[in-house]
């Protein structure tokens, strides 16, 4: 009767593990460039909307200013052309009607008919060629548009940031001249902390109905992911998560001990 009454733990594992950010993230150059600015007093800091790493981007700024001065002038040309071919379908449309009067009429002489047939030849000529650079102007702003959008982008990613991030580490420094892929920063998400252990299978059974004891004391967190493909590193053992509120200090070693007690056993 004693030992059903008492709280005895039945099952017990017992693991040693660092807690560590959330996240941590390594942040790479999109573009190239030089480094103009890179903000060694914000290490250790909480990132804000302001970048820490700015790369040059005056050249871009001033083709996306030309870029967006030749799509006004195109798009107002465009306008302009659109209006042309209204007037000259309303002047084709007249010519055809003028011609087919004029056709079958033997006062007519064969010279005049002609030149008729001639000069609507020609209106439907500057019809169609006002209509082909429509077509080249239209396609000339889509390409514009698009070179637009890229420079837009190159000129985003130079700015780099990371809101709400602790600036882990800076891998650059002003005067640098960085290419597509270079390192530049690695970032923690500190918001919550993970711990990472490594469970044996026997460790899988029965795996919810086990609490999580850290330091000696029961704890209300559950394990969080559980990886149960054999972890390529520790072999024959399967990775999972503990994700907690954040501590004071990251990186110190804590005692993971999953328990099932007997008494939940019964």
């Amino acid at each position: 009767m004693i030992l059903v009454c008492l709280t005895t733990l039945a099952f017990s594992k017992v693991y040693y593990a660092r807690v560590e950010p959330y996240e941590v993230r390594d942040i790479t150059a999109q573009v190239s460039g030089e480094v103009l600015s890179a903000d060694k007093d914000m290490l250790g800091k909480i990132l804000s909307s302001k970048p820490f790493v700015v790369v040059d981007d005056e050249l871009d700024r001033d083709e996306l200013i030309s870029v967006q001065e030749k799509l006004e002038y195109f798009r107002d040309t465009l306008k302009t052309n659109e209006k042309i071919l209204v007037n000259l379908k309303d002047a084709l449309k007249r010519k055809k009607e003028n011609f087919k009067r004029i056709e079958s009429l033997s006062i007519k002489s064969k010279v005049e008919k002609d030149r008729e047939f001639y000069d609507l030849i020609g209106s439907q000529n500057s019809y169609l060629a006002t209509l082909k650079e429509m077509n080249s102007l239209k396609t000339s702003i889509s390409d514009l548009r698009f070179r637009e959008k890229q420079l837009k982008k190159t000129i985003a990613d130079k700015s780099v940031a990371a809101k709400g991030f602790v600036l882990y580490a800076l891998k650059v420094k002003e005067g640098s001249v960085v290419q597509p892929g270079t390192p530049l920063a690695t970032v923690a998400d500190v918001h919550k902390a993970v711990v990472t252990i490594y469970l044996d299978s026997d460790d899988l059974l029965d795996i919810d109905k086990k609490h999580i004891y850290i330091n000696g004391h029961k704890s209300a967190y559950r394990l969080t992911r559980i990886l149960k493909i054999a972890d390529t590193k520790n072999i024959s053992r399967y990775s999972a998560q503990i994700i907690m509120k954040r501590p004071k200090i990251f990186s110190q070693m804590v005692k993971i001990e999953l328990k099932e007690d007997s008494n939940e056993e019964k």
